[in-house]
């Protein structure tokens, strides 16, 4: 990775070796279900400790304006991956646009959920001034929900905060470093960096009455925040019901190269060395375990990863990591966690965000095999030496979870192979044109800013740039699988893809429900279909479902017609997904740093890799990123500059949205 000065606050998929090969073309339709049997793998298990117990921590945020440096310094995250271009078609499932953008649906929806609550959650201000403004500008939020208890926890990067059922504030923003114990992500008097914290998602678990919360934690050196190559996954469980109440807090070394009790799973170092480096990393042929998502079943608390090399340029494979949930809500002092290596499962290649189920009841839970937990991933991506478009969809099952109680764990993962509709990697989806004043201050030299210096820029940049900024077209994911579900006996998930409609080829989804056969013998494909709305973009689906199978998918509209909008609609495995609903429009474009060329060139317009939906009672909440705000450029020159009234800050505009929905 090459140093770029700068470190998006989310870890994506680097892209890895050769480009997407030749696309293919031709309309989609129908599924056919393919069987393939699949070697299974074992565990290794270690050890882990308990580093104590810490509480939310709430300070007041720092004040508005602009104080150097805004960004972390950091490392390439790399470009995003060529979009498909052939065409991705199915009429049955694509949608079209009704009166007010809305998509007239499948005729036999009768189920529309109802919006019941909707509010704005955290914001890129409450990010940037959270701990007294010792925090960094961070893009995107990368947004984690959990309920339960009559308590909503929203997490970002990097914040968390607590709601009750209105909306109201319970517990107020607290910084994701302090949490768990690091110093301040940079310290505005000494300029000393803290530890680099990143994907959070969060769970409450009904069976055991206890909330859940991971982060991957990037270690630095504090002088430069440069890299030491040491990560791990953190995991931070209540000690009660109330999420206001103590949490008992772990530490996992992921970067497997054979220190701290990690397998050396033999990652490559750095090609080069930085001249400007002033330390050398630590921990030189470290992994990173990128991406972490949860689950969890009867018997254990389950963390996917998609392991890199940290320095070097190369995928190795998706890691999952088994615990008990008996232990970790007891908050055992001491904690087995199994690890299971998915080099080679894919009939040779490696698995790629395998993403854990969740189940909305104890009683979803799959107990057949001595207590199962469910996977689903997808295989175009370059990391899982894909071609950047397939039709198959892997089902995994993690047997034995009954084992994660005893002191010797035998838990074993395999999979089987579905054949359904082709998906690729969708293009990046364009915004309806709008005020833009980052773009214009980086593009301004008449201002005059101070006393006898113009241009808007030099509030921002060191040196004037290059080049003229404009709206940008945001991030659209790649193919990796969404948020995953086990209900009434199914699996639901969704995905990103490239889709055509109207002869324009935009971003859209395509959805899966899956039953699986607790013996595992076979795993049938219900139903699947693809979500669109033409002239615009849905990205980054979130799927809630009851116990009685009405469910919830949560995404981004944004487009022609909408501004990045907090989107949903209906889905049942007998219907599919029906009308399309807007539960927040949004009131401008995105217009945040990482999509600017004067903050990196390329830039890499970041949008959330990753949004929520979670069954409570008889409602599903949801929670998706949109941009609840716009200004014109002399409102972002009014002082504090940057804040536009309190809107937004001088790099960043991205609101979260949080809705509850009765199917």
């Amino acid at each position: 990775m090459r140093d770029l000065g700068f470190q998006f606050a989310s870890s994506r998929a680097r892209g890895r070796r050769s480009p997407l090969r030749a696309a293919l073309a031709g309309a989609i339709v129908g599924a056919l279900v393919l069987l393939l049997g699949a070697a299974s793998a074992s565990a290794d298990t270690r050890n882990v400790s308990s580093s104590g117990t810490a509480r939310f921590a709430p300070s007041k945020l720092g004040v508005d304006g602009i104080q150097a440096p805004e960004i972390r310094g950091g490392e390439e995250e790399g470009d995003a991956p060529a979009p498909f271009d052939g065409r991705i078609t199915d009429r049955r499932h694509s949608r079209g646009r009704g009166p007010g953008g809305e998509a007239p649906g499948n005729p036999r929806d009768r189920n529309n959920p109802q919006l019941v609550t909707s509010f704005d959650g955290l914001r890129h201000r409450d990010q940037r001034l959270a701990n007294n403004g010792n925090q960094f500008s961070l893009e995107p939020p990368d947004q984690g929900l959990c309920v339960g208890s009559g308590r909503e926890v929203e997490a970002v990067n990097d914040v968390l905060k607590v709601y009750d059922e209105a909306g109201g504030t319970v517990v107020d923003t607290t910084d994701l470093n302090t949490f768990f114990g690091y110093p301040a992500q940079i310290d505005r008097t000494t300029g000393l960096q803290g530890q680099f914290v990143t994907d959070p998602s969060c769970l409450f678990d009904a069976a055991t009455q206890r909330w859940f919360l991971t982060v991957l934690t990037l270690d630095v050196f504090p002088d430069t925040g440069e890299f030491t190559g040491r990560n791990t996954i953190d995991i931070a469980v209540s000690n009660s019901p109330d999420p206001a109440g103590a949490w008992t807090i772990y530490h996992l070394p992921v970067q497997d190269d054979g220190t701290e009790g990690t397998p050396d799973h033999n990652c490559n170092p750095a090609a080069e060395v930085d001249p400007d480096q002033v330390h050398a990393p630590s921990n030189p042929t470290a992994c990173l375990g990128d991406y972490p998502h949860i689950g969890a079943d009867a018997n254990g608390f389950y963390v996917t990863t998609n392991e890199y090399d940290f320095f070097g340029d190369e995928f190795h494979a998706a890691q999952v990591y088994a615990f008990s949930k008996r232990a970790l809500a007891a908050g055992a002092g001491t904690l087995a966690v199994s690890q299971i290596d998915t080099v080679g499962a894919d009939r040779g290649n490696p698995g790629f965000t395998i993403w854990p189920a969740t189940s909305p009841t104890p009683a979803e839970f799959a107990t057949g095999q001595g207590g199962t937990e469910y996977f689903l991933s997808s295989n175009a991506a370059d990391e899982a030496n894909g071609a950047g478009t397939s039709r198959d969809l892997l089902v995994w099952s993690l047997t034995n979870s009954r084992s994660l109680d005893t002191p010797a764990p035998a838990v074993t993962l395999a999979h089987r192979v579905l054949r359904v509709g082709r998906y690729g990697t969708p293009p990046p989806s364009d915004q309806k044109a709008g005020d833009t004043p980052l773009a214009d201050c980086i593009n301004d030299t008449t201002t005059e800013v101070a006393p006898g210096v113009l241009g808007c820029w030099q509030l921002l940049l060191a040196a004037e740039p290059a080049h003229d900024e404009t709206e940008y077209a945001l991030d659209s994911n790649d193919t990796r699988m969404q948020q995953v579900v086990f209900a009434g006996g199914r699996l639901y998930g969704a995905l990103d893809t490239a889709l055509t409609m109207r002869g324009q080829n935009k971003a859209g989804i395509e959805f899966f429900v899956v039953r699986p056969d607790e013996a595992g013998a076979q795993r049938a494909l219900d139903r699947n279909g693809y979500v669109g709305l033409p002239q615009n973009n849905l990205t980054y689906p979130a799927i809630g479902v009851l116990p009685n199978g009405r469910g919830v998918m949560a995404f981004t509209v944004v487009g022609a017609d909408h501004y990045p909008s907090a989107g949903y609609a209906p889905i049942d495995a007998r219907n599919g997904v029906g009308a399309i609903h807007v539960a927040s429009e949004g009131l401008g474009p995105a217009d945040g740093f990482s999509g600017y060329k004067a903050f990196g060139d390329p830039p890499r317009p970041r949008w959330g890799d990753y949004g929520a939906a979670v069954p409570d009672g008889s409602s599903i909440w949801i929670a998706s990123e949109y941009i609840g705000q716009t200004c014109t450029l002399a409102q972002y020159l009014t002082p504090p500059v940057g804040s536009c009234g309190g809107t937004r800050t001088a790099l960043a505009n991205w609101y979260t949205r949080i809705s509850r929905l009765t199917p």
